[in-house]
């Protein structure tokens, strides 16, 4: 029996060890095979994860304004999350730490309490352990949550560094599970500053790059982005690991030629006439006159669901009939031609002219004949028709080849996005033809973008040098400059620099002279301003609609001109100049009053016989304020604007205030305030001492005396 039982024994053993030998002659051939039999192949498998590369992203440039202030940048933001199946989490440990963690993530964020930032993290946790234990419908265990965000936002970087020293987080991540994910994220310092000048970025659509998607991010998106660097697989001991091999460089810096102070200006004087005037959109290019720098753009449209103004669609370089802004153009023609010599001489043109078929009309304001400077001043059609007919009557083709020769559709590649060209249909000599030529001549049956027929009063400002407007002017890396791009001409002479005088003549005549069609609105003493009016009604499908484009475009100060600028409107409900006119007028006062066109204005008086020369002050804050003013600004018996007489019941006279003593007096009444406008108080809805309602509304409108 006992013999019988060994032999059992034994052979089970043999058995055992059978297997065993088995298993050991399968895998030592294995490793034969797959070390020497299928070596090419293993070695080939091998080199292929090695080879395998990644991309690294660069660093986007920034872009920053002409003072070296950043529009726009990339900034490092951060996910904080917590993995809660850290093996080195301890109980005792979380349960310690989580009292003053608690405390210091409601100092953090006091939207909870440090109970409920407690009853919030434990829950969350027991919730997470619990659904990876529990058996799922096919049998399989419940996902393990192993990236618990702990803030629903991301985190700057300081916050960050601040969060990562609170009690438990700031232990060893292999007892905390606490980490991180990094993201870049475009900023602009200045929110809708120039926002749709400076332009957007995003996800290009084939790969996880960032490149620009309008504006100047787009326009330079090739020096911004940079070059990408590549990460390549790297066999350790422990591991394969991606290392850097090539290194990405990072984008160009560039400094653009915006300039913020004047930003804020242009973007506040726009945004305020858009609200008094009603307008549906309006668009504002500043250039400085010797440069073509591009100082300030603003576009803002009305949103339809706030009735507030927002940085919108880039008008200013999107083709519009022009309207009689381009005269000034076809007068520069016919100036250079010869057409024009004697810009005093009279011009026959009455207030009809049957021309190709059709009716041209200077009704109501027409007159037997008009001088070459009067057709400006006064904006005569016919006159302007009369002079481009007759050099280019027979020929209407060739006003459109005149002006291809001066490098009129020449692009500028600005840096804006966007940017489109003039277009002048070609003509040929039917009759049709003929009248087209006439409208071309005072701005219909064109398009062209703003920022062109900027361009041209900027030359005739700059004695005829047509510079090409830009928007950027230096790249850098690492604050050291790369390159600055110079200044360049579409055309060294556009014009002579005599016709370029006499044109501006006739520029100074629409808002001094005595019939100009800005003089009501755009003179102004400490600045003198030179510009033409323009309105052309909207145009869809051939068909002209009742809203009008209002332009103004001109120079400042006339004398020396340093500055240009064009401001478009839509649908305002007043005339160009009063509109887009006084929006260039009060941009050029703020600039002199702080002092950016040279001398900064000064309020001291010499002389007790002066009196003519005293500027008002508007010291509606009583006769103590009024005193403070004299005498901070060395003034000596101003003139100034008297306090309103009181009413004794109804609705409070404000008319002479500033807008925050009346909205005071007028809500102290029981009175609900609305404005349009800037400056003191010139006029109110309701009358001064009539009846009203509690909670009735009363409409201020304010200017600028």
């Amino acid at each position: 029996m006992k013999n019988n039982n060994k032999r059992h024994i034994l052979m089970r053993y043999g058995i055992v060890v059978g297997i065993m030998l088995l298993f050991s002659v399968l895998i030592v051939w294995d490793l034969f095979k797959t070390t020497a039999v299928q070596a090419a192949e293993w070695n080939k498998k091998a080199d292929e994860v090695l080879m395998d590369t990644v991309p690294i992203e660069p660093e986007r440039g920034k872009l920053l304004a002409d003072n070296g202030t950043v529009l726009a940048a990339n900034l490092q933001y951060y996910v904080v999350r917590i993995d809660w199946f850290t093996d080195g989490i301890k109980e005792d440990t979380l349960m310690k730490d989580i009292g003053p963690l608690c405390d210091s993530l409601a100092r953090f964020d006091n939207k909870m309490s440090a109970a409920e930032w407690r009853q919030k993290i434990l829950g969350d946790r027991k919730e997470i352990l619990a659904t990876a234990k529990k058996t799922l419908p096919n049998g399989k265990k419940g996902r393990k949550n192993r990236a618990y965000k702990l803030f629903p936002y991301m985190l700057t970087h300081m916050q960050y560094e601040r969060v990562r020293q609170f009690p438990f987080l700031c232990r060893a991540k292999n007892k905390n599970g606490f980490y991180y994910e990094k993201h870049s994220r475009r900023m602009k310092p200045y929110g809708d500053m120039a926002a749709r000048s400076i332009g957007t970025v995003g996800q290009d659509s084939l790969s996880s790059s960032i490149h620009g998607r309008s504006g100047l991010e787009m326009a330079l998106d090739s020096l911004l982005y940079g070059k990408p660097g590549v990460a390549r697989n790297i066999q350790l001991t422990n591991g394969i690991v991606s290392a850097e091999s090539v290194p990405a460089i990072k984008g160009y810096d560039i400094t653009t030629t915006i300039n913020v102070q004047l930003q804020d200006i242009v973007e506040n004087e726009l945004n305020n006439m858009c609200i008094e005037s009603g307008a549906d959109w309006g668009c504002c290019v500043l250039m400085e006159v010797a440069t073509g720098e591009i100082k300030a753009i603003s576009n803002l449209e009305r949103n339809p669901n706030t009735g507030e103004y927002v940085e919108g669609v880039n008008h200013a370089v999107l083709g519009y009939e022009p309207g009689s802004v381009v005269k000034t153009i076809s007068m520069m023609v016919a100036l250079e031609d010869g057409i024009v010599t004697d810009i005093n001489a009279p011009i026959p043109t009455g207030s009809d002219w049957m021309y190709a078929g059709r009716n041209i009309s200077d009704r109501p304001h027409g007159a037997a004949t008009r001088s070459a400077r009067e057709i400006i001043e006064t904006s005569s059609n016919i006159g302007m028709a009369k002079l481009i007919v007759k050099d280019y009557g027979q020929n209407p083709g060739g006003f459109r080849k005149r002006l291809e020769g001066m490098g009129f559709f020449e692009p500028f590649n600005s840096g804006i996005g966007g940017e489109t060209t003039p277009n002048y249909p070609v003509l040929g000599n039917k009759n049709w033809d003929k009248l087209s030529l006439t409208r071309q001549a005072y701005g219909y049956a064109t398009t062209i973008p703003p920022l062109y027929t900027l361009a041209i009063y900027n030359a005739i400002a700059n004695d005829g040098k047509f510079v090409r407007p830009h928007l950027f002017k230096k790249l850098s890396r690492e604050g050291e400059p790369d390159s600055i791009i110079p200044v360049t001409y579409v055309r060294k002479q556009v014009c002579s620099p005599e016709n370029a005088a006499k044109l501006r003549v006739m520029l100074r005549d629409v808002v001094w002279g005595s019939h100009g069609t800005a003089r009501h609105w755009v003179q102004d003493d400490n600045v003198e301003i030179a510009g033409k009016t323009g309105t052309a009604f909207t145009n869809a499908g051939g068909q002209y609609g009742a809203k009008k484009r209002l332009a103004f475009c001109g120079f400042f100060p006339f004398e020396k001109p340093k500055y240009s600028c064009i401001v478009l409107m839509l649908g305002a409900d007043r005339g160009a100049g009063a509109c887009s006119g006084m929006v260039l007028k009060n941009i050029a006062l703020k600039m002199f009053a702080r002092g950016l066109l040279g001398k900064a204005p000064s309020y001291a008086t010499i002389g007790k016989d002066a009196d003519k020369n005293y500027p008002t002050l508007y010291a509606s804050m009583g006769n103590n304020k009024a005193a403070q003013i004299e005498r901070g600004l060395g003034v000596r018996a101003p003139h100034r604007y008297e306090r309103p007489a009181a009413v004794k019941q109804g609705v409070p006279n404000v008319i002479g205030l500033d807008i925050r003593e009346a909205i005071r007096l007028l809500e102290n009444a029981g009175l609900t305030v609305n404005f349009t406008g800037t400056g003191m108080v010139a006029g109110q809805s309701l009358a001064a001492g009539s009846n009203f309602t509690r909670g009735q509304r009363i409409t201020l409108r304010l200017r600028n005396h």
